[in-house]
């Protein structure tokens, strides 16, 4: 009889990642960093644990586009209260708090329940090329996406 084998919470090892997100397209990098962050790229992936990597993503403010995105991409927040809806151009949050671009991005692309809110605790997203974890001893992870020049 075949079974099915579940890893264990301690048999599964978590690793730090660096990715530099300079000149790289927003949708592919977001989509490659939720496959890290679920553990989609591990042999022992299971849909309802954290098999998951710590993502770190450097350089937040360099991220890029295509076509007219940049005038006409909203990012919208509400308040809570009647009339507190606020809408932004990606242009402008990209000049305010550029970290929020990535993480709304990869946020959608998580499950939409308590273990995708685990797993987005573990992305850090910071702009400049420094962060505060070097003590983790993060590895680079190189993304082959589509480069935002072109071919």
């Amino acid at each position: 009889m075949n079974k099915t084998t579940v890893p264990k919470i301690e048999d599964i090892d978590k690793k730090w990642f660096v990715v530099d997100a300079e000149n790289q397209r927003l949708g592919r990098l977001a989509t490659e960093i939720a496959n890290v962050l679920r553990g989609k790229n591990k042999p022992n992936f299971t849909p309802h644990l954290d098999t998951g990597d710590f993502v770190i993503v450097v350089n937040a403010e360099k991220i890029v586009v295509t076509g007219n995105k940049s005038s006409q991409k909203l990012y919208r927040r509400h308040s809570g209260r009647p009339g507190g809806m606020k809408t932004e151009t990606f242009e402008k949050l990209q000049n305010r708090i550029p970290e929020r671009i990535i993480e709304v991005a990869v946020k959608g692309m998580l499950p939409k329940n308590s273990l995708g809110r685990s797993l987005f605790t573990k992305l850090k997203v910071y702009t400049g090329p420094n962060h505060p974890h070097q003590a983790q001893q993060p590895e680079v992870l190189n993304i082959q996406t589509i480069p935002a020049g072109g071919k």
